[in-house]
Parts: C-alpha cells; sequence; structure tokens
C-alpha cells in the first residue's frame, strides 16, 4: 500500500525546468522541492520536448537561451498540443520580447536574476487559473471585488457593479488569464476579433471606464493594474497582498 507521503509526492505538481545552465536548475529544483513541486530538468530543447511528451509535466520553466533552439520554438512546439502553463526565464528585458512571447503561447515572463518567492509566486498564479479552467470555477475572487462568469455578475464590497457588455468582456477577459500578462493584441483580438488591429486607443479608453467603475481609486487602480508597454493583468488576492494592500482589503 502506497504510503500518505508517497501519494502526495506523487500528486505534487511536476515541473519542467529547461535551462542550459546547471548551477541555474541546481537552484530551481532546489528552490522548487523546498515548496512540494516535483522537478525534472532538460538542458536542451530536444530534452525538453521528450520529456515534455513522456512525463506531461504540469507546469514548464523555460530559459530562452538553449544551444540548440530559441525558447520561443520550445513554446511553439508545446503549444502544438499541450496546453501546460510556461514560464519564461531570460535575461532580455525588451518589451516587444516580452510581447511576442506571450502572444506566443507563455503565460508569464521572469527577467533574470530574480528570487525564488518571485517565481513560486508566478508558478502558483499560473497553476491556479489551469485548474479553474478544468474545474470550470465561475468565479473570480480578490480583495472585496469579486466576478461570477457564468452569472456575468460583479461586485465590490458587496454592492453590484453594472457594467456594459464592452466593459464585461474586458474584465471577464482578464479573469480568465486571472494574476497573468495579457497583451494589448490579445485583448484587441478578444473585443474586436473582426478588427483586431483597431487603434489600443480604443482599448485604454474601455479600461478607463472599466476602471471607474470596479477601482476604489481610479487614479490609482489595485485591481487591474498596467504592464508597461505591453498590457493589462488582474491581479490575485496573492499579488494584492504583496504589492501592500492587505490591511485596506481586509
Amino acid at each position: 500500500m502506497m504510503t500518505t507521503d508517497a501519494t502526495t509526492a506523487a500528486t505534487s505538481p511536476l515541473v519542467l525546468v529547461v535551462d542550459d545552465e546547471t548551477a541555474i536548475r541546481r537552484f530551481l529544483r532546489t528552490g522548487l522541492e523546498m515548496h512540494g513541486f516535483r522537478v525534472v530538468e532538460a538542458e536542451t530543447a530536444r530534452q525538453a520536448g521528450e520529456l515534455a511528451v513522456m512525463r506531461q509535466p504540469d507546469l514548464v520553466v523555460l530559459d530562452l537561451g538553449l544551444p540548440d533552439a530559441d525558447g520561443a520554438t520550445v513554446i511553439e512546439a508545446l503549444r502544438g498540443w499541450s496546453q501546460a502553463p510556461i514560464i519564461v526565464l531570460s535575461v532580455r528585458k525588451s518589451e516587444a520580447e516580452k510581447v511576442r512571447l506571450l502572444e506566443g503561447g507563455a503565460d508569464d515572463y521572469i527577467v533574470k536574476p530574480f528570487g525564488m518567492a518571485e517565481l513560486l509566486a508566478r508558478a502558483r498564479v499560473v497553476l491556479r487559473r489551469a485548474v479553474r479552467q478544468e474545474t470550470a470555477d465561475p468565479i473570480v475572487r480578490v480583495g472585496g471585488f469579486s466576478i461570477d462568469l457564468a452569472r456575468r455578475l460583479v461586485s465590490r464590497d458587496g454592492s453590484a457593479v453594472i457594467l456594459s457588455p464592452k466593459q464585461f468582456a474586458l474584465l471577464r477577459a482578464l479573469a480568465i488569464h486571472h494574476g497573468s500578462v495579457m497583451t494589448h493584441r490579445q485583448l484587441m483580438r478578444e473585443l474586436w476579433p473582426q478588427e483586431p488591429d483597431e487603434d489600443v486607443q480604443y482599448l485604454r479608453i474601455l479600461m478607463k471606464k472599466l476602471r471607474n467603475r470596479i477601482e476604489p481609486d481610479p487614479a490609482r487602480p489595485i485591481y487591474v493594474v498596467t504592464e508597461l508597454a505591453v498590457g493589462y493583468r488582474l491581479r490575485t488576492q496573492e499579488q494584492l497582498d504583496a504589492a501592500g494592500y492587505a490591511a485596506a482589503m481586509h
């Protein structure tokens, strides 16, 4: 009979770490395993593809600078058959690069150097979202704010918030990707599928109207935050607390 510890280990999330630097892989393995994750490692794009097929990881942590291929190629290959969340690690800080990777299928992006606490927080966000999508949990809550996607109801501090259809569509898109960045282009395609290249200024105007409805102080938003030159993120409770709003929201 399997022991409780063995059962827990077998059901812990499996992370595929892809990085050609041994020291980085060791750092990631140690930190992830200390916090209850299982880890398998790859140092090339080819190994990453093989392990992804054989082990079916729950999360992929991917460095872009691989010896046999760019990490973007790995993302494209994985997205051809897998919906496992992908967190990209890179020394590249270009906003255009972040947009390219997020639109190519990455779920989040961390610039090196980074701390283990940051990676763990991002990992929990994308894994929770994956579980929520599988279980079709229709309610997203953060602070005093909640969104019932199934019934199309929004409330703040117990009071109903009335949104226009377009405002709700914008909030819904962010809620589905709760905690992760959605780029301007991704949101434009979601909101204006017939005209996805519409002027992004329309999106900014819509966001301003949405914040006027849902934010305690629209001039200093805490729920839907701007990722400069990239897009927007609906914060999770963990992200809200980390930003220093715990006392104000509880």
